[in-house]
């Protein structure tokens, strides 16, 4: 298991947040700037670097950047305790993705979180199942999210789409106070841009056992670091704060891309907050 974001990635993300040059970066870590681009691109360590000075520089949490400069890892996530929840990640050009696939252990109703690259994947497990595909919600409408939607919808003619995006036809728009109920499951959505204008965070709750939550994030947090704030960094960074690390501690966190975490653990390990 590896983050999505290395140290590399995650500086290079907060330089561009706190509009840091890269001299003044360098130097406030003891490197030189031919140093600070290379683990910037790879994410490798090269002897010791004062990354609490560089952590107060760029806004990052000082103790929570040496975390991971050390290695911080979530901890491996035993999805048993939710039974019917199963984690799809599918490549393409080097770039790996995960989708989420929910379902009903007594209606077999399922539902699908993004779609990944590759529909086949996610279809095989709906046929090994016997599952009937009833939703398919769209955290945002990024290609890697979206690129096996066309071909999910042509074989599941009936799934219904959800999305953020205001530009989606108006069946399939979320709505404020929406509440979809899937089996015994509940899935409520929180808006959560930043990242992309039309990010959204999709809750399910209602497990069996009581099983803590799971909120499926996009790419609005990883485990460790944010998405790129492309609409804006202020923006992703509250929604963040303020619309995922609010839920319940145990919550698990399923982001687009990476390994699964809890609200926990974010908050006692992501540097960003």
């Amino acid at each position: 298991m590896h983050l999505e974001d290395h140290l590399g990635d995650i500086i290079r993300k907060a330089r561009a947040m706190s509009r840091t040059p890269a001299a003044a970066a360098a130097r406030s870590a003891g490197l030189t700037e031919a140093e600070l681009a290379r683990l910037e691109e790879s994410g490798e360590v090269q002897g010791k670097s004062n990354w609490g000075t560089l952590a107060e520089l760029v806004g990052l949490h000082p103790g929570k950047l040496e975390a991971i400069a050390n290695g911080w890892l979530p901890s491996a996530k035993d999805l048993s305790a939710w039974r019917e929840l199963r984690c799809v990640s599918t490549m393409a050009g080097g770039m790996a993705v995960n989708c989420y696939l929910v379902w009903d252990e007594v209606t077999r109703e399922a539902a699908l979180f993004d779609t990944g690259w590759e529909a086949q994947p996610v279809a095989g497990l709906i046929a090994q199942n016997q599952l009937q595909l009833r939703h398919i919600f769209i955290t945002h409408a990024h290609e890697d999210h979206v690129a096996a939607l066309g071909e999910l919808r042509r074989q599941f003619p009936k799934v219904r789409v959800h999305s953020g995006s205001k530009s989606a036809p108006l069946d399939q728009r979320n709505r404020a106070n929406d509440c979809i109920h899937l089996g015994n499951l509940r899935i409520t959505h929180r808006d959560t841009p930043g990242h992309a204008e039309d990010g959204t965070t999709y809750i399910v709750g209602m497990w069996p056992e009581d099983a803590p939550h799971a909120a499926m994030v996009g790419d609005a947090l990883f485990a460790g670091s944010i998405g790129r704030g492309n609409q804006s960094w202020d923006l992703a960074r509250q929604q963040v704060r303020e619309q995922i690390l609010s839920l319940p501690p145990e919550t698990l966190l399923c982001p687009g891309h990476g390994p699964l975490t809890t609200v926990f653990e974010e908050k006692g390990h992501n540097p960003f907050f």
